[in-house]
């Protein structure tokens, strides 16, 4: 009887793994600011890189782009100048951008056949964007800034957000976390993925940095930030460019110092030879006139 258990525990057990995927399932997510660069890991690699590819899949039915094949890099592809592999063959992406948000998945061939199962990777990115093509702010001026969850377009965003416990919400410079109770802000969220932030700017100094912060079951995972160039600022710098001397007027400055310490010490000896000459002349006045005969 007890034999029979343990045979009936052991086959719950393997099921169990079937049912749930646990079995050489290999996937990571990362989470990333756009303009940052980021590091995707491929946990499946062998001793080399030779044998591995890596693909990209933004959208569960599109097709998937592939990015390296056999250890080498294809030249045809969008981004290729941003990628490259490391030595362990993780992937490095530079200067990430929001369309760069999807699924990675490393794998390994040899011989042209496929070794083990795909390590997946998903990216999750944040962006902010503003209502302004500028970034100068000013008092008065009302400003809109969207803060927006850029990920692999498999299943529902709202879905995953519930589901992984995924939280979008803006934080002042203090990283106090802003709410629509406070009557300066307007919160909004079009959806799970997306939130929004008006106000209007009422001090220049105080109001120049806004973060989007991203959690994930109350851990901070990523933030990005807004920064704003204060009219003040600027207009003191255009000020202080303006009264910069450039390199022709210095040689100007330099002209007219040699010419005014020439003029300091020519003038005493001028005098001197003017004063010689008068003597001479006054000299020469009184001397006996010689009369010839």
């Amino acid at each position: 009887m007890a034999d029979k258990c343990h045979l009936c525990l052991l086959g719950l057990i393997f099921l169990s793994s079937l049912l749930t995927g646990s079995s050489g399932v290999n996937e990571t997510s990362v989470f990333i600011s756009s303009g940052e660069d980021v590091r995707l890991p491929c946990n499946n690699a062998l001793s080399d890189c030779k044998s591995t590819t890596w693909n990209y899949e933004r959208f569960r039915d599109s097709a998937a782009v592939e990015l390296f094949a056999g250890g080498r890099k294809k030249t045809d592809t969008e981004r290729h100048e941003r990628l490259s592999l490391e030595s362990d063959c993780s992937l490095n992406i530079n200067n990430v951008t929001k369309r760069d948000g999807g699924l990675y998945f490393c794998r390994q061939y040899v011989n042209n056949e496929q070794q083990g199962t795909d390590a997946r990777v998903f990216l999750h990115v944040l962006h902010v964007s503003s209502s302004s093509s500028q970034t100068e702010v000013s008092a008065g001026r009302t400003v809109t800034f969207s803060c927006q969850f850029y990920s692999y377009a498999g299943v529902s965003c709202d879905d995953w957000i519930h589901s992984e416990r995924i939280e979008l919400f803006w934080v002042n410079q203090g990283g106090l976390k802003l709410t629509k109770s406070d009557s300066r802000y307007r919160i909004s969220a079009p959806g799970q993925c997306i939130i929004s932030l008006k106000t209007t700017i009422l001090n220049e100094v105080d109001n120049r940095e806004w973060r989007c912060n991203v959690t994930q079951r109350n851990q901070l995972r990523t933030s990005t930030t807004y920064t704003g160039k204060s009219s003040v600022s600027s207009s003191n710098s255009e000020t202080t460019s303006r009264h910069t001397p450039t390199a022709a007027d210095i040689q100007v400055i330099e002209i007219i110092v040699k010419f005014a310490v020439f003029a300091v010490f020519a003038a005493p000896t001028v005098i001197l030879l003017q004063i010689i000459c008068d003597r001479r002349a006054e000299n020469k006045a009184k001397l006996p006139t010689t009369k010839k005969y």
